[in-house]
């Protein structure tokens, strides 16, 4: 048994000795410079039932046309504007994965770019996809798989299911430029944390290190693990592979209210507590009603009828109780308190903000 395989070995024991409530280094972190990259392009999608750009609004289009006519041969006169109706102008755009190979082949999402209706049975033509730097990293060709619909009447009324105007090519463009990558250079690796944490990046240097020995990993920061690693690239993946099976228990979430203020949503993270504070919360109504009365003068008077405006006005508040919570709070007490008041999302809010400002709410408020 090499040494290699006796690492292995002594890997996977430790592994299973962890406990279940343990998450993976695998869901906890990555490997700096293995990441993906962004592609975009610009192309034509044609064959579509009478539903293209009108070519009078997007001149861009018929450019186009004219540019890719030319490279076959045809020349359209500069005096003559085609009146096109199945063509669209798209911009296309794409996620070239780490490691992805000359040939291979990626998904790619198709958009329009000018007043097109909708690309349902249109084909991409060839387009070059580039990268940030310029340079050409995919070609994308094929049918756009939509998912939505769009009908209208001639009297302008219109009917639209989810959004007809982008589509999919699934597996749509081919990789004909590779990214370097730094994991084959050789040399330590580093482990980037999804979320920055003290406490996490200690566990996870402590979990390597027990595993593969004092020193191979030293945390730089909150969120960079430095770990020494095999310089053969085999032999690398292979330790890679064990590295991120390792199991850590990653450190609590700070204490954290968020509150999404257009949708009233309130979501309370399990570390809130509140120091002891007095609640009530009540509700003010106002209520104005405005009517005419009619002044009728004596018989015979000789007087005159006169309209006379009369206001109601009438406050009304709902009484509602004042709770008390005690020292070392929970959210589940919270929870249960502001519920026994009958408060709603909108003055769970006002609450939640009134107890910052009185110092007892120990979390950080976030609102969205």
């Amino acid at each position: 048994m090499t040494a290699m395989h006796r690492l292995i070995a002594s890997v996977l024991l430790l592994t299973l000795a962890l406990p279940a409530g343990a998450e993976r280094i695998k869901d906890l972190a990555g490997i700096a410079g293995v990441r993906s990259n962004q592609l975009i392009g610009y192309g034509l999608v044609v064959g579509l039932d009478g539903t293209g750009d009108q070519t009078s609004q997007t001149p861009f289009t018929i450019q186009s046309i004219r540019n890719m006519l030319a490279q076959f041969g045809v020349v359209v006169p500069p005096n003559v504007n085609p009146q096109l109706k199945n063509v669209a102008a798209v911009v296309v755009h794409a996620s070239l994965p780490a490691f992805a190979r000359t040939g291979q082949t990626i998904d790619v999402t198709v958009s329009s770019l000018g007043n097109a209706k909708s690309l349902r049975g249109g084909s991409l033509l060839l387009t070059p996809l580039k990268g940030a730097d310029g340079q050409v990293y995919a070609m994308a060709q094929g049918s756009v798989a939509v998912g939505g619909l769009g009908v209208s009447g001639a009297d302008g009324s219109k009917i639209s299911v989810n959004v007809p105007s982008a589509g999919l090519i699934p597996g749509g463009a081919s990789v004909e430029r590779e990214v370097g990558s730094p994991f084959a250079a050789g040399g330590p690796l580093t482990l980037q944390l999804n979320r920055a944490d003290f406490t996490t990046a200690n566990r996870v240097t402590e979990a390597i290190n027990r595993s593969f020995g004092a020193g191979t990993a030293v945390s730089r920061d909150a969120a960079a693990i430095e770990v020494r690693a095999p310089q053969d690239p085999q032999q690398r993946v292979a330790y890679v592979s064990l590295i991120e099976n390792l199991s850590v228990d990653p450190g609590e979430a700070p204490a954290r209210v968020v509150i999404n203020t257009r949708t009233g949503t309130v979501v309370m993270g399990g570390e809130v507590r509140v120091s002891p504070a007095a609640v009530s919360h009540g509700s003010l109504t106002v209520t104005i009603a405005e009517r005419a009365d009619v002044s009728q003068p004596a018989p015979f008077s000789k007087g005159e009828t006169v309209v006379t405006p009369r206001s109601e006005i009438e406050v009304t508040e709902d009484k509602k109780p004042m709770f008390l919570f005690g020292p070392a709070v929970t959210l589940a007490q919270v929870v249960e308190a502001v519920n026994r008041v009958g408060a709603g999302p909108s003055d769970l809010v006002a609450i939640l903000e009134a107890l910052r400002e009185a110092g007892a709410l120990h979390a950080e408020l976030v609102v969205i």
